[in-house]
């Protein structure tokens, strides 16, 4: 029988001519040769040596060992590389330029410029609000105003399969009357969604948000690590600090921004008037309809909707820049942690354990927070044309022992 050609999908595959996402990869005969790939089933289209091949005019953009080439491009040369890819992958002649998805190393797609974290789930902050104001009303008088955010560490963002070391760090519980120091005792994950900016802007210009489309380049999943002892003691009155930034990982694909248009949803009702810059009732749906499990050891805990979003992406990129700060190429900004209505659909431990006061019963042994060798998993998809489905690439990572 005749091997089947990659170019075969079967129909409905998830990775389809429908998503095409961008990554960077190398391969075992060249390993200190990065290039970009788009992930075509469970293969990898080497493009920019597939576009030299076929004559591309954007060879140029292909040609750099990360994405960010191509971002800065601008979206009339991603529509135009994307719309040639598409064109490729008809073509037989094609294969050879093919790798197998399993004979590769993935590495970070593109080089982050700044890291912004929001906490735009409306559900997430009343649940945490509950817990530790429960005095209090859940919701700070900012929040339905505004979309809260903090600026993350670029630094340490990491591709997915990237082992997490478990954060050291003062933490004071309670009981404590001086602070302590060792390894974070309440590690958790944040299920998220990264946006991917592309093209810059310059200093002192805004990005309303009609504009979102030109300047987000893609889509990603992420998983924002967070040391809760050690983000409880120190984030008063300034917000988190070391309890994040020692680690928040990536997925090793960029979903195009253009690839989500049958994911376009309306945003939950929003109770309170918009200033002018954030309202966004005469535009194009900001939401987005992703479904998203978190799995810890191959079990799934939770289901969050990132259709329940209080606040869309393009209203964050407007408020991140309504002062005047200029986007740079690269930069990436998360959702904060996604979380709907129900109990399973929490998207972190803090919430799905209540503080640790409900544990998880798993397989293999209860949980409250993470332990050491504890392996989390994010997965994702989309609704897309035709009822398929665009599957997001995962965002994995095991938890090693503090040191």
């Amino acid at each position: 029988m005749p091997q089947q050609s990659p170019l075969d999908l079967a129909q409905g595959d998830p990775f389809g001519l429908h998503n095409l996402p961008y990554g960077v990869f190398s391969t075992a005969d060249e390993p200190d040769r990065r290039r970009i790939g788009v992930r075509y089933g469970n293969h990898v289209l080497d493009v920019h040596t597939a576009g030299t091949a076929l004559g591309s005019p954007h060879s140029d953009v292909l040609a750099h060992p990360t994405l960010n080439a191509l971002m800065a491009a601008g979206r009339p040369t991603w529509r135009a590389v994307r719309a040639g890819i598409r064109t490729w992958l008809g073509y037989p002649a094609i294969e050879p330029f093919l790798h197998p998805l399993s004979d590769v190393t993935l590495h970070l797609p593109f080089e982050v410029a700044d890291y912004i974290d929001f906490y735009a789930s409306e559900h997430h902050a009343t649940n945490v609000g509950r817990m530790f104001r429960p005095d209090s009303e859940p919701l700070t008088p900012n929040w339905k105003h505004l979309p809260i955010g903090y600026h993350g560490r670029a630094g340490t963002v990491v591709v997915s399969g990237t082992p997490v070391r478990r954060p050291n760090g003062q933490r004071k519980s309670p009981a404590d009357t001086v602070p302590v120091f060792g390894p974070s005792r309440r590690l958790d994950i944040e299920a998220e969604v990264g946006f991917v900016v592309g093209t810059p802007t310059a200093l002192g210009e805004t990005v309303p948000q009609s504009a979102f489309r030109d300047h987000v380049f893609g889509v990603c999943l992420l998983n924002d690590w967070s040391a809760r002892d050690i983000q409880a003691w120190e984030y008063v009155p300034l917000g988190p600090f070391l309890g994040k930034s020692f680690a928040t990982s990536v997925s090793a694909w960029v979903t195009p921004l253009d690839a989500l248009d049958e994911a376009r949803t309306t945003p939950p009702p929003r109770d309170h008037a918009l200033l002018p810059y954030l309202d966004d009732s005469a535009l194009e749906p900001g939401g987005l309809d992703l479904r998203i499990t978190v799995a810890i050891n191959g079990h799934p805990v939770a289901e969050p909707p990132f259709s329940t979003m209080y606040w869309t992406a393009a209203q964050q990129l407007a408020h991140m820049t309504v002062n005047g700060a200029s986007l740079r190429t690269g930069d990436l900004y998360a959702s904060g942690t996604v979380s709907g209505p129900a109990v399973e659909q929490r998207g972190c431990l803090l919430e799905l354990t209540w503080g640790g006061r409900d544990p998880l019963d798993l397989p293999d042994g209860k949980r409250t927070f993470l332990e050491d060798g504890d392996e989390v998993t994010l997965t994702a998809w989309a609704p897309g044309p035709d009822g398929v489905r665009i599957g997001l690439g995962e965002v994995t990572g095991r938890v090693a022992p503090a040191v």
